[in-house]
């Protein structure tokens, strides 16, 4: 059986949003439409799981869309994602994330133009494994993750 193209679960996005293939990684997210600055773009969806399911999921595979919303519990974007699980990691992102009770929200830190790719900074832990950045922007610090 085929994989499924990635899709925006409407029902989460408050902007006309799409997924294409990504000059970052595989599949991006993208504006449809202009976004307005410090607006909510879409919700971060999942199925809610543990440390210890966490740790299991990371472990069982390389394509991985785990958000940790707190010390204890993370969404996997993967059972039940909204689309937003294909925001990439950018070093200069245009997108934060607002956790509210449990809810993962990826607001706009600047106006985004129709046709620009979302992206986030993953601010992975340094202590965990180093994974390397294709972000490609000026300020790309080469890895996803933080180096304070």
């Amino acid at each position: 059986m085929g994989a499924e193209k990635p899709r925006i679960d409407e029902r989460y996005a408050c902007f006309k949003l799409r997924i294409a293939k990504s000059k970052i990684h595989r599949w991006g997210v993208y504006a449809d439409e202009p976004i307005p600055a410090n607006r909510k773009i879409i919700e971060y969806t999942g199925e809610m799981i543990n440390r210890k399911e966490t740790k299991r999921r990371a472990a069982s595979t390389d394509l991985i869309y785990l958000f940790t919303v707190n010390s204890y519990w993370t969404k996997d974007g993967s059972v039940g994602g909204s689309g937003a699980e294909y925001v990439n990691h950018s070093c200069e992102p245009n997108v934060r994330a607002w956790i509210c009770k449990d809810h993962i929200l990826y607001m706009s830190m600047r106006a985004i133009r129709k046709g620009e790719e979302l992206t986030i900074d993953y601010n992975f832990d340094k202590h965990v494994e180093k994974v390397l950045c294709a972000c490609g922007t000026k300020g790309c610090r080469g890895t996803i993750n933080r180096k304070d």
